[in-house]
């Protein structure tokens, strides 16, 4: 079996949630604490194991390529000054040459097409998907982008994260759907994915949380799958295809999942991890307790 070597970013949305900020500046670029988002999914893939990047870009998104290029000026100057962390928070991100791609999306078609757009780049190989909305963080250090690939290997399906969301959001998200399988070792055997259900007609309270590893045979279901609402090809659909002939699995989320999708969850997505930083932690707790928040 293929070792899972390629990781899929895709980047191509407007980000019209985020208006104004976003008129020029695209979504993955706004920053959480220090550093984009976007950031935080290529360092998960990165400590994980993953050798090859491929971005599914559109219009405006230049700043993305600049981001994880080298900038030789700025990093001249802060090794003359001697500030080499500085330098290695900005150079240790970047793949190295001849491991990092970038495909246009044309016509925003939905996350399937999205990930249709790098079958040529991405070939006869199994690959991850990161949504780069997505922040996933553990505080035991866990990295669970490996835990997926150590599952795909082990088993040598399709597998997708998965984490238990209230009744409120179950609308939110696409759902797993387990049949009378039960978890095992934070992993359990998928029957089938759907979208966005309402609460009486959901499967289950799983949610799929932004990672996925595929098999190659994706490729032929998204073909396979006809667009939907807003003429958009959903990559569950081509899920629920690979389920039945190939089989899939999930993995349990251990640990926190930041959705940074939305205003709402961008600030708090902020809160929480400027709360991992030691030197910021006890500023902000207090600046916490000083508000008036009965006002």
């Amino acid at each position: 079996m293929k070792k899972v070597r390629k990781a899929v970013l895709p980047v191509a949305g407007w980000g019209t949630r985020f208006l104004p900020a976003t008129k020029v500046m695209p979504k993955e670029m706004l920053a959480v604490v220090d550093r984009p988002v976007i950031q935080y999914a290529v360092e998960e893939a990165l400590a994980a194991g993953i050798e090859e990047f491929i971005f599914v870009t559109g219009r405006g998104k230049q700043t993305i390529e600049n981001h994880f290029d080298h900038n030789f000026e700025l990093e001249h100057l802060l090794r003359e000054k001697n500030r080499l962390e500085e330098l290695e928070s900005i150079t240790r991100i970047i793949p190295d040459e001849g491991k990092i791609f970038y495909t246009r999306q044309s016509q925003r078609r939905g996350l399937g097409h999205a990930v249709l757009c790098t079958r040529e780049i991405v070939g006869d190989e199994p690959f991850a998907v990161l949504l780069p909305d997505d922040i996933i963080w553990s505080k035991n250090k866990k990295n669970t982008l490996k835990g997926m690939l150590d599952l795909y290997e082990e088993k040598g399906t399709s597998v997708v994260l998965t984490s238990r969301v209230i009744d409120e959001n179950v609308t939110r998200y696409g759902i797993i759907d387990p049949g009378v399988n039960q978890f095992e070792h934070n992993a359990i055997k998928v029957q089938g994915f759907v979208e966005k259900p309402t609460l009486k007609d959901a499967p289950s309270n799983y949610a799929i949380m932004g990672r996925y590893i595929f098999s190659p045979r994706i490729f032929d279901c998204l073909e396979k799958t006809k667009p939907g609402a807003g003429q958009e090809i959903q990559l569950t659909d081509a899920m629920a295809k690979l389920v039945k002939s190939d089989g899939f699995n999930a993995y349990l989320l251990d640990g926190e999942h930041l959705d940074c999708g939305d205003k709402a969850g961008y600030v708090k997505a902020t809160i929480y991890m400027a709360l991992q930083k030691p030197h910021l932690r006890d500023d902000i707790i207090e600046y916490i307790k000083s508000l008036d928040l009965t006002k």
